[in-house]
């Protein structure tokens, strides 16, 4: 919000990218979510057969639906967040581990309000 808030102080509308410039994959992602919850996952198959499987119940909770696939998949996504830190002196400060945290944190008190 800092970002979008420092874009809005321009004199001069631009376009900026704010982005960590990091790179993380979906199974990091996936990983780092299933930890936040004490969950190990095994990953087994390869491809679009490729499954994971909670290492203490042996239950599959992750697969994939190439109905998700992007048209035309991208090799690679990277945000470039030069200008942004150059002109406004913005740059990320929250890690990618603590937003998959707070954001399975937030996701988690939903499914026990809901009573899952």
């Amino acid at each position: 919000c800092e970002g979008m808030w420092r874009m809005l102080q321009q004199d001069i509308p631009e376009d900026f990218v704010l982005a960590t410039g990091e790179q993380h994959s979906v199974r990091e992602f996936v990983e780092l979510s299933f930890k936040e919850l004490d969950i190990s996952i095994d990953w087994q198959g390869d491809r679009e057969n490729e499954i994971g499987v909670d290492q203490t119940t042996g239950k599959t909770i992750v697969g994939i639906n190439s109905k998700y696939y992007r048209p035309t998949e991208v090799e690679t996504l990277l945000g470039d967040a030069s200008k942004a830190k150059e002109v406004l002196g913005w740059e990320a400060k929250m890690p990618f581990s603590e937003l998959v945290k707070m954001m399975v944190q937030s996701d988690w008190e939903k499914v026990k309000k809901r009573g899952y």
